[in-house]
């Protein structure tokens, strides 16, 4: 047996300021923000199934994720990008493929929402 899951624990987003990361991503994620911040640098999102962890310490304007290191699911993509719009979040691309769309975060990491 290999002693290393085929799973992905959680994934680190490096953010400049981590109070203003976690409000934005529980805003756009409707996620309250009730949660703590860690060590002064951590912030963990309550997701479902793979993590996400917000992490200032890491951050610098060389390590921001320059293309989407994962995908967000949708049910629904095009209410997802009218919300994502009406958020005033930056879109970098329409949808494509009728599938899919990209965005920028605060400190322009790349990232990506899916319809699955």
């Amino acid at each position: 047996m290999n002693p290393i899951l085929n799973q992905i624990g959680t994934v680190f987003i490096p953010v400049s300021n981590i109070e203003e990361a976690r409000n934005w991503y529980c805003d756009i994620l409707g996620l309250p923000v009730d949660g703590e911040i860690l060590f002064g640098h951590l912030y963990v999102l309550p997701m479902n199934g793979t993590g996400i962890v917000l992490d200032s310490k890491i951050y610098s304007k060389d390590n921001i994720f320059k293309t989407p290191p994962f995908h967000l699911n949708t049910n629904n993509i095009e209410q997802a990008y009218e919300h994502m719009k009406n958020k005033n979040v930056e879109l970098t691309t329409d949808i494509e493929h009728n599938h899919w769309f990209n965005f920028k975060d605060l400190d322009g990491n790349h990232l990506m929402v899916c319809k699955c």
